[in-house]
């Protein structure tokens, strides 16, 4: 196999568990180039390495793109994967990671499992944005995997943000920002606003209003077959957009639509852990003691 270790972060912790992996990897047999950004921790250790530079399009002769962090890590990663098709394996060294499947206490074990072909890949729909102007970073990549933000700036007003559903009207929210999460980012920031949780395979948007003032306004889950256009206007001249982990400086009135991008990113599941055991293990779902009588 050919495997590319990606790491956005230069952290201690990140640097130790990406050296071990490269010593697992190696000693499986198998090929891995490693993040440039990595180079300098590599050389200090001794390691002699391959790399590439995560800031150009990821070929797609690879076989499994491994991200050494939290889920950060992993959404930071999209726009290098984009539609090569690779599959992403997380490995978590952070905290609470939904999407980080491996964790790095069961390391050495889990990545025995994904070289023996104990896992299953995981298809992960992903939002496409456009703008009716010209915006460099949507115009670069326009995506997001977990969820589109739209919020204020520089200013402590309220917005209103006129939304339709496929050229009909919703509504307008008068809010502080309007959250359009992917059923990846629905345990994200949707869910600490009290969004709903989807499973990955769900088919579905959701729209979920941060702190509206129409307070009869509630988190909506729309098919992903829809295209929803909103223009956010308010006191001041531009509000923020956010893609994933991407934050960028939009004017106001700005047309924004959003629909379902053409193509899906592809997480790697290893055998044994599974989308609900992830809920019950991060969110305590199975720590209820009347579950024990």
């Amino acid at each position: 196999m050919k495997i590319a270790l990606f790491c956005a972060y230069n952290q201690a912790v990140t640097e130790e568990y990406a050296a071990s992996i490269h010593g697992i990897v190696q000693q499986a047999g198998h090929h891995i180039d490693v993040d440039f950004r990595l180079k300098k921790s590599f050389e200090a250790k001794g390691l002699n390495a391959h790399y590439f530079d995560s800031s150009h399009p990821m070929e797609s002769s690879y076989d499994a793109l491994f991200s050494v962090g939290g889920d950060g890590t992993l959404l930071r990663a999209i726009p290098f994967i984009h539609n090569s098709g690779v599959p992403i394996l997380g490995i978590n060294t952070g905290r609470l990671g939904f999407l980080t499947s491996l964790q790095k206490e069961s390391l050495e074990k889990g990545l025995r499992l994904f070289f023996d072909g104990n896992y299953q890949l995981i298809s992960r729909s992903l939002i496409e944005v456009k703008t009716d102007i010209a915006v460099e970073a949507i115009t670069d990549f326009g995506y997001a995997l977990n969820e589109v933000t739209l919020i204020r700036k520089n200013t402590t007003s309220m917005l209103n943000i006129e939304t339709e559903i496929d050229g009909k009207e919703l509504t307008t929210y008068w809010a502080d920002g309007l959250i359009i999460a992917t059923p990846t980012g629905s345990t994200g920031y949707s869910l600490s606003n009290g969004g709903p949780i989807l499973s990955p395979q769900t088919e579905s948007f959701v729209l979920n209003p941060i702190a509206p003032h129409n307070i009869n306004m509630r988190p909506l889950v729309l098919p992903d077959s829809i295209c929803i256009t909103i223009r956010v206007n308010g006191r001041g001249t531009h509000h923020l957009v956010s893609m994933d982990a991407r934050s960028l400086s939009v004017p106001m009135d700005t047309q924004i639509s959003l629909q379902k991008a053409p193509f899906q990113i592809q997480t790697i599941q290893i055998q044994g852990d599974d989308f609900f055991q992830t809920l019950r293990n991060k969110l305590f779902w199975g720590h209820d003691t009347r579950n024990r009588q």
